[in-house]
């Protein structure tokens, strides 16, 4: 293979980036650029690949042969950390992403309880899991067309920060019913399960069917790759998988009826792209960050590859359009993935590229891919770990793989001996991240992940402090204030309800929902809202629009 690739991409990028802000960097990390096509709609598309160090990247680059699509725009890096750690889970990685607003372990979209890194601001005790408006929702009022795409479950930490509120990040059940009442015009993902009542893991337990919601809303609701290329609806519902989607080597292999990420981006944007007014695009290639817990060398290659593909069709759309940002970062390191291990220690200098890839070539599936294949004698543990490229297994690794607790891991930990790469962990890491970005207004040199929200709100116009009041007041404050009673029914523990009463009025507010039920002079109606009604365990939060009914 050539070192010397055709484009040094990365290395001209960020001299750009160097030059560019040696002439100033505006306040917030962007530098305006003049439109190439037209002056409306603007539109931005948000992606994150979940959990990926630079050493993902790096190896995914060695093992295709050429360079990424997203080395074309590297622009800079950003700081991933969160309100309480150097290392932060993916629940507050997005909310600072996608709010603006830095927060602690597993909270999505809400203020923080604890504010212990140096040089984040505190937050006053009243905030605290105060919902905080995030981009999405601050397209939505601009009348933007918005999207959510994500390779898990459309549920998972990250599409959540982009279109929930919720004091954990395992709380599919209000997550859920939030995505489906924010009235998002395309989303694509897996996570069918947390849809429906029934008795797994993440079911639903309160009883509300989400799919016959959906079908309500005029959605066409698809769950193959075929359905969703052939739909021409102007809303999309994809739930293709009960939870996440396969690995991209392993849908490739076996479930072909799944659609790719890039696929996904493509009809996203063809969707969304008909509104007037632009769009906002959400898109996550979650599952590099799951194979990076596992250690799973070909999954982390797998679905780097598959993100990088998806950037591709973004920027490709956004140089044709003319007015689309498109930005591109991990939320945080995992695995602290190496090209080179303890084995190199003394030899690194003469070793080929080829040492490190070929063992990698051999491999045609993840090994979540190749264990499926498993009988559950092991039997056929040879061809299982030939999947994996584990191929000419000595009588003792067979013997060892046969009789292995932990195989997973076993199989894991040979290929990355044989191909020579590092780990130092099965968790997140707290280093910068590289920062992708093309179009107007991108963003630029060492940023906060804050400054990712607040560059994309600026582009689309509107600010995320004043979304975020008017979307999320007290209840009861705001109603008491005005001379109503109030309380919260929990008759159904598993569907609040905050009442507000006042002489012949009564206005109830069920969680999660874009809805008013109001009730004047024995009539009652049915009012639909601006923003969703959140309730973190203490507070009740809601719209000015839902306060406006007290009138």
């Amino acid at each position: 293979m050539n070192r010397n690739f055709k484009k040094k991409a990365a290395g001209i990028s960020i001299a750009a980036a160097v030059a560019i802000s040696s002439l100033g960097l505006a306040a917030n990390g962007t530098v305006t650029e003049a439109n190439n096509n037209k002056n409306e709609p603007t539109n931005v598309i948000m992606m994150v690949m979940d959990g990926t160090s630079a050493g993902a990247t790096n190896l995914a680059r060695w093992y295709k042969g050429e360079d990424l699509a997203m080395d074309q725009i590297l622009v800079g890096g950003m700081r991933t950390h969160s309100a309480e750690s150097a290392i932060t889970d993916s629940a507050p990685a997005a909310t600072a992403l996608a709010t603006g607003n830095k927060s602690n372990d597993k909270v999505v979209g809400l203020l923080p309880k604890i504010v212990n890194t140096p040089g984040v601001d505190p937050v006053d005790p009243e905030d605290t899991y105060k919902p905080v408006a995030n981009v999405l929702e601050g397209a939505q009022l601009r009348g933007k067309a918005t999207g959510i795409i994500s390779t898990s479950e459309i549920q998972h930490a990250t599409p959540a920060g982009f279109s929930a509120h919720a004091v954990h990040r395992s709380n599919y059940q209000d997550i859920a019913e939030q995505q489906v009442y924010q009235e998002i015009d395309v989303v694509l993902g897996g996570g069918k399960e947390s849809l429906l009542p029934g008795t797994t893991k993440n079911a639903r337990v309160d009883g509300e069917n989400l799919v016959e919601v959906i079908d309500e809303n005029g959605y066409d609701f698809v769950e193959t790759k075929e359905e969703l290329l052939n739909s021409k609806s102007d809303k999309l519902w994809g739930a293709f998988a009960p939870s996440a989607l396969a690995y991209d080597f392993d849908r490739q292999a076996t479930n072909d009826e799944q659609p790719s990420l890039a696929e996904m981006t493509k009809k996203g944007i063809e969707t969304l792209s008909k509104d007037e007014d632009g769009f906002f695009m959400f898109v996550e290639g979650s599952k590099v960050d799951w194979a990076a817990h596992a250690n799973d060398t070909i999954g982390i290659i797998s679905d780097v590859l598959a993100f990088d593909a998806a950037v591709e069709e973004a920027v490709d759309f956004a140089k044709a359009d003319g007015n689309t940002m498109v930005i591109a970062v991990s939320d945080h390191g995992n695995s602290g993935i190496t090209i080179g291990n303890m084995n190199t220690n003394s030899n690194y200098p003469e070793i080929p590229v080829s040492t490190y890839i070929d063992p990698l070539k051999k491999a045609s599936m993840t090994v979540e891919g190749a264990l499926k294949t498993l009988k559950p004698d092991r039997s056929n543990m040879k061809e299982a770990a030939e999947l994996y490229g584990l191929d000419n297994l000595t009588e003792e690794e067979l013997r060892a793989l046969k009789q292995s607790k932990k195989l997973q891991a076993d199989m894991t930990k040979m290929l990355a001996e044989r191909a020579n790469i590092g780990f130092t962990t099965g968790g997140h890491t707290g280093e910068d991240v590289f920062l992708y970005a093309y179009g107007p207004s991108k963003p630029f040199g060492l940023l906060d992940n804050t400054d990712i929200a607040k560059t994309m709100a600026e582009y689309m116009e509107f600010d995320l402090g004043k979304t975020t009041d008017k979307l999320f007041v007290n209840a009861k404050e705001s109603f008491e204030n005005k001379g109503y009673t109030t309380r919260i029914d929990v008759t159904d523990a598993n569907n609040p309800v905050f009442v507000a009463e006042k002489n012949k009025i009564t206005i109830k507010l069920p969680i999660n929902k874009n809805i008013a039920h109001v009730t004047q002079n024995k009539k009652t109606y049915t009012k639909t809202l601006e923003g969703i009604s959140v309730y973190n365990g203490k507070d009740f939060y809601v719209s000015k629009d839902a306060l406006n009914l007290s009138k």
